[in-house]
């Protein structure tokens, strides 16, 4: 058949041979070149070189949630002058006000040992777990408190359970914040440490309005359940930029070859043991005097914390431009002296004038000590070991000393030993100064317009 003697059309290749050039229409299309995307890089991770964002707006969430644990940790801390008072006066138990200091004391002293390890396990990256756990353990410790009736009681719940919370919280809001700020670093942890004064504000308010209304217990539940809200938007919103790329022993054996470092542990734990006298006793001390009603002592208390509000932010911000040591040396010489001058009150608007300059002075020595930490820590992925580990070994010391120190001074026969009490207490918080001067010259020299 004619149609099988067909031969199939020639190919381009075969044509290409011969010299003939096939039909265009016949040539296979050939498939468009794929473009061909450059992959993307992968960001670099973030390490502990890596340059904080100093701003912007997950920076200052930071600083909001920082501000909720301290108001949830110092704050409840910074309250504990109300219930001096109210545990002085007999209603619960009755024991000498050097007894019921070691609660206070052993509250916060637990506070810094805790912080020995929360700090290696805050640079492990288990930033989240500490304040949850934090959250859950102060909660629980206020349920407890409200069901207490005896000195051991609240020993165990408020001493041992409310500290250790609370030192879940502190260390690792003191390391965080300057993984995301640098030269604004100061005003970030002003602005975050004012919490512990705002807290001193509103619970001594709060505890000392709903015992009138509604008992001791319930104002304590009450408070508690406040403290669980509260710590519901730092949990919600701040997390850690980086962790450590390794594993890291629990005390950093280095840091204490550092002779500004050592000096700084010895002089904030002298300062903070002549702080807690005034924390502990503003409120008893004008009530013993006869100066004020048991109504107005107990919002002593909220006085000297609205004042060191101002002086955790104002210090701070200033601190940014002169530097850390040439802020926190006259703030710690400057509350000695006003500590000194508190046993020379006799009316209750000297008393008043007092509580407000030692309140705005003192206010550095919660808010300056992480960003002197920061100063003293090229390293910033050993920063959460090193506060712990301050705060714990050598710090925490001033916890003991301080509160108790001050109320056997004080005695058990009336009239109390004021002037001695306030003498302790005004020439620890002066010593700290001129170590903390000391401390300044060690690493930036003698001269005056010196940053440092």
């Amino acid at each position: 058949m004619a149609i099988m003697d067909e031969k199939p059309p020639r190919t381009s290749g075969s044509d290409s041979g011969s010299g003939n050039t096939a039909n265009p229409l016949q040539q296979p299309l050939e498939a468009p070149a794929e473009k061909t995307e450059p992959e993307p890089v992968a960001p670099a991770p973030l390490t502990a070189q890596s340059p904080p964002p100093d701003g912007g707006l997950v920076a200052w969430l930071h600083v909001v949630g920082g501000f909720m644990l301290f108001f949830n940790s110092w704050g409840l801390l910074n309250t504990f002058g109300v219930y001096q008072s109210y545990y002085e006066s007999g209603t619960m138990f009755n024991r000498s006000s050097s007894d019921i200091s070691w609660i206070g004391a052993l509250q916060a002293y637990l506070v810094f040992l805790v912080g020995l390890f929360a700090g290696p396990i805050y640079d492990r990256g288990y930033f989240k777990s500490l304040i949850i756990f934090g959250c859950v353990a102060i909660t629980f410790g206020h349920m407890m408190l409200s069901l207490c009736s005896q000195y051991w009681q609240v020993i165990l719940a408020q001493g041992f359970v409310i500290g250790i919370g609370a030192g879940c919280l502190f260390v690792p809001c003191a390391s965080i914040m300057p993984s995301y700020f640098r030269a604004k670093l100061g005003l970030a942890m002003g602005l975050a440490s004012a919490g512990s004064s705002f807290g001193g504000v509103i619970y001594p308010i709060m505890l000392n309005r709903l015992m009138e209304q509604v008992g001791f217990a319930w104002a304590t539940r009450i408070i508690g359940f406040v403290v669980f809200g509260t710590l519901m938007i730092p949990i919600a919103v701040m997390k850690m930029r980086f962790k450590a790329p390794k594993a890291r022993a629990l005390i950093d054996v280095s840091a204490f070859k550092d002779k500004p470092y050592v000096l700084f542990l010895v002089a904030t734990m002298v300062g903070f043991a002549g702080l807690n006298v005034a924390v502990f006793y503003t409120s008893y001390y004008p009530l013993n005097l006869g100066i004020a009603n048991s109504s107005l002592s107990f919002y002593m208390v909220a006085i000297f914390n609205a004042a060191s509000t101002l002086g955790r932010i104002l210090p701070n911000a200033l601190s940014d431009l002169i530097g850390p040591f040439n802020t926190i040396t006259p703030c710690a010489i400057l509350t000695g002296v006003a500590l000194f001058c508190m046993a020379a009150v006799r009316h209750l608007a000297e008393d008043m004038v007092l509580t407000v300059l030692i309140g705005f002075f003192s206010g550095v020595f919660i808010a300056m000590p992480p960003v002197c930490f920061a100063a003293l820590t090229p390293d910033r992925s050993k920063l959460g070991t090193r506060v712990g580990m301050g705060f714990g070994t050598v710090i925490a010391f001033s916890m003991l000393i301080g509160g108790p120190v001050a109320g056997a001074i004080l005695g058990t026969q009336e009239p109390l030993n004021w002037l001695g009490c306030w003498m302790f207490a005004g020439a620890f918080a002066t010593v700290s100064g001129f170590l903390y001067a000391a401390l300044r010259v060690m690493r930036t020299g003698a001269g005056i317009m010196v940053k440092g």
